[in-house]
């Protein structure tokens, strides 16, 4: 079989391109398949303070741009494309990517996971402007400010607490009477003096486009039917993410809310495929670790094929 790749990398967030920098630098000639989210989360961030080197911080879509163009000048090759489906039953393993078929020694999955949205009218448009989904990127921003937290589970009240540390006040809005919070997490966010609740309600939409900023959240009540504007300065999205591992359905070992199981970090059930980044990590969810783990996953490529 001619023309087998040596590595391919499904994603192009922050562990798709630092194992395509790892690769390319072992001269094993990476393809990066970019997949319908180029950048992942990072590209609908604004500025990003926390990640090491850069001390008055770097925006998202420029940092990810920098690290696709560093490994592309070792010589990582980068491919428009969203995979289909893959066969991981024998090596290589073959890679649908619309009507192509790529072959591989080994695989790198670094798809990610896309953040839970409400889909309302205007929420995209203020993603960076004060809607989020990650608290530790973006809670510094609005220190001093009343902010609101969407989502009843310990994702939600996680955020909350976090968020309680620079806000002023963080109202926890959820659709229900109940919360699907474990009775720790929903203890914690409870006795926390900057917190406070608003059951049975649900965000219609997120104001104000033409300020290009979050000024307010139009909210309704469920069981009154009440509807009003509630004055805040950003809403974060405490719902949860989905990983993006549907095309592995049957072939990589998930957990129950489909992420990736790893053990020994990047290592998978089968046997020269490593999966890197939120695909397999629901704890910490960060550009950094992303990129760590990326990094593993690149070295162990190295071992594999040189064994």
């Amino acid at each position: 079989m001619d023309n087998i790749r040596n590595v391919v990398i499904i994603g192009s967030g922050c562990a798709g391109h630092t194992a395509a920098l790892y690769t390319a630098r072992a001269n094993l000639k990476p393809l990066v398949l970019e997949g319908h989210e180029p950048g992942g989360q990072l590209s609908l961030t604004t500025l990003v303070e926390n990640f090491p080197g850069f001390p008055e911080g770097i925006q998202g879509p420029e940092l990810i741009e920098n690290m696709r163009k560093q490994a592309s000048r070792f010589g990582a090759e980068y491919k428009h494309g969203h995979v289909t489906s893959v066969d991981l039953s024998a090596n290589p393993f073959k890679v649908h990517v619309g009507h192509e078929v790529i072959h591989t020694r080994t695989l790198i999955v670094a798809s990610g996971a896309s953040a839970r949205w409400l889909g309302l009218p205007h929420e995209q448009q203020l993603i960076g402007h004060g809607v989020s989904s990650c608290a530790t990127c973006d809670g510094f921003f609005f220190s001093g400010k009343e902010i609101t937290v969407i989502g009843g589970g310990d994702s939600a009240m996680e955020e909350a607490i976090f968020l309680s540390r620079f806000a002023t006040k963080v109202t926890v809005i959820h659709r229900r009477e109940h919360f699907r919070a474990s009775k720790i997490m929903l203890d914690r966010a409870q006795k926390n003096e900057k917190i406070a609740f608003l059951l049975d309600t649900v965000v219609e939409d997120v104001n104000d486009i033409h300020k290009k900023e979050v000024t307010s959240l139009t909210l309704r009540n469920l069981k009154t039917g009440k509807v009003w504007d509630f004055p805040a300065s950003a809403m974060f999205l405490g719902i949860g993410h989905i990983p993006n591992t549907k095309i592995f359905d049957g072939q990589l070992e998930m957990d129950q809310d489909g992420y990736l199981k790893t053990k020994d970090y990047v290592f998978t059930r089968v046997h020269g495929v490593y999966a890197c980044g939120d695909v397999q990590d629901r704890r910490y969810r960060q550009a950094i670790t992303a990129a760590g783990s990326g990094c593993m996953a690149a070295l162990e490529v190295e071992k594999f094929l040189e064994e």
